[in-house]
């Protein structure tokens, strides 16, 4: 129901920019990437025991809005190789980018950014933005579910092909996935996305980052109230040194992009606004 009900309301609000009293922000939110302007495409990069479709209300909005849009695989398995695999996508992409990533992938475009000059803005989506040195697996936070329950409580465990020593492939359980990441979606929704999640090495938690391009890159950061895995308090620390500007939303999970993508999609179009003007 809460997927028709989004749909309805995006239908009515493109029919309505032809009426009078539809509000200018609503009117920039469908029209982001149109008329005058460089051509912006925005990259999304998901995060860890998640995929490209994490992003697709988003996707689905950008479009509308008439942007160029690409969700793009993240291998979560080694920050560094993530980060060139994702900074190789964008040297095939022309004229300037806004790169956005959740979670795991906020590191990820933290250091992918610093590898290309054509990324001119970064959106952080619950997401890590490590300095030089640290970890992704550092920055949840100490009140996060990730840093008050042992190792056997959070993950199953597998091993896989060519993996380095001492390292391990991770899936959430059951009950941390549903009651902790995504606990603003329907119990029914969560525990689909669950069962369909992708592995992440631990070896992408604990690789030191090399560069941080939130120094010299203009940044945005999305920060849920609810985040149960980064959370608010690292959330907020990592933003001011970043000097993102910041946005609060009330509730939501680490799952807002699949939950409430509206707001998320609000401060992506921020973002290619200031490279357009």
């Amino acid at each position: 129901m809460r997927k028709i009900l989004i749909a309805a309301v995006s239908t009515v609000a493109v029919a309505a920019l032809a009426l009078p009293g539809v509000s200018e922000a609503a009117a920039g939110r469908l029209d982001a990437c149109r008329g005058s302007g460089p051509k912006v495409t925005v990259v999304l990069v998901h995060g860890a025991w998640a995929d490209t479709s994490s992003w697709s209300g988003e996707v689905s909005r950008l479009q509308k809005a008439g942007c160029q849009v690409r969700s793009i695989a993240n291998p979560v398995e080694n920050l560094t190789t993530d980060s060139q695999y994702v900074a190789d996508f964008l040297k095939s992409v022309k004229g300037p980018v806004v790169l956005a990533g959740h979670s795991y992938g906020g590191s990820v475009i933290t250091n992918a950014s610093a590898l290309v000059d054509n990324v001119k803005a970064l959106v952080y989506v619950d997401a890590a933005a490590p300095a030089v040195g640290e970890t992704n697996g550092s920055l949840s936070g100490a009140d996060s579910i990730l840093s008050t329950l042992p190792a056997s409580q959070l993950f199953d465990t597998t091993s896989y092909p060519g993996a380095p020593a001492g390292q391990q492939e991770l899936y959430l359980k059951e009950n941390i996935f549903v009651n902790h990441f995504g606990s603003s979606l329907p119990k029914q929704q969560a525990r689909l996305l669950w069962a369909a999640q992708r592995g992440a090495s631990t070896e992408a938690f604990g690789t030191p980052s090399k560069y941080a391009g939130w120094k010299t890159i203009p940044s945005w950061y999305f920060i849920s109230s609810g985040d149960q895995i980064i959370t608010p308090t690292s959330e907020r620390a990592m933003a001011k040194r970043a000097k993102s500007k910041v946005t609060v939303y009330q509730g939501g999970s680490h799952l807002t992009l699949i939950s409430d993508p509206q707001p998320v999609t609000d401060v992506i179009v921020a973002a290619i606004r200031s490279v357009r003007h």
